[in-house]
């Protein structure tokens, strides 16, 4: 009598248990997809990526499970959530590596990180990994429609990056740190020889040179700027 009773109560626990566990059910993909879109008509970017990656993550053999992570990445984006667009994005590249839609995926990322860039006196940070997105897009997918406007973007940011390295140089001549000034200044000649830059720094390796008494590095410097600039501001300024 004593276990009959022991089963009884143990029944009704479980009983109680089970009444207390809410079992969510699988929606269709089409009601999810319905429902993600809808949010994201809305512009209800939030809640439309919670939707996409829904679908990705109940169905990730679906066909169109690369298609959800791109649309809740693309939505991430859209409400200025960067980090969560990047995250997703690393999914995809995880899972999807040679899906069609790799050079648009890139060029996400690097707009993630390019929307991101800020005051030129800072450091380089987003600017740095925007410009090894787009990069990356331009080097692995050059006839990709997206190919144009990264290389546009790596443009400006090469001339971004050059213009953190100059006022760090100027910083450095205005305290007399010659060598390190001298270092950044070939940096810039090195690795952005196609910004706008360039004659700037030529010109100011001819200062930082003969400031420390060095006049034939200045010359040849100076040589090097008439010769490749020689219609520039900083040309005229040379003696």
């Amino acid at each position: 009598m004593k276990k009959l009773i022991f089963g009884l109560c143990a029944l009704s626990m479980l009983a109680g248990c089970s009444s207390d566990t809410k079992i969510v059910p699988e929606q269709p993909l089409a009601e999810i997809y319905d429902e993600a879109y809808t949010q994201f008509n809305k512009k209800n970017y939030s809640e439309a990526a919670e939707k996409f990656i829904l679908a990705e993550t109940q169905y990730p053999t679906s066909p169109y499970a690369a298609d959800a992570l791109i649309m809740a990445a693309y939505s991430n984006y859209l409400d200025d959530d960067f980090a969560g667009a990047l995250m997703t994005t690393d999914r995809f590249m995880r899972f999807h590596p040679g899906h069609a839609d790799v050079p648009y995926v890139l060029y996400l990322r690097g707009m993630c990180h390019y929307r991101q860039v800020s005051d030129v006196r800072r450091e380089p940070g987003e600017s740095a990994y925007a410009l090894a997105q787009f990069q990356q897009l331009v080097d692995r997918f050059p006839s990709s429609e997206y190919a144009k406007n990264a290389k546009n973007k790596i443009i400006i940011l090469k001339n971004y990056i050059a213009g953190k390295v100059m006022y760090a140089a100027r910083n450095d001549m205005a305290v007399q740190n010659w060598p390190s000034a001298i270092t950044r200044f070939q940096s810039i000649i090195v690795d952005a020889q196609e910004t706008v830059m360039t004659p700037e720094a030529l010109y100011r390796l001819t200062e930082c040179y003969t400031a420390i008494g060095l006049p034939d590095q200045a010359r040849g410097y100076a040589d090097m700027l008439r010769k490749n600039f020689p219609d520039n501001e900083w040309t005229k300024k040379l003696k």
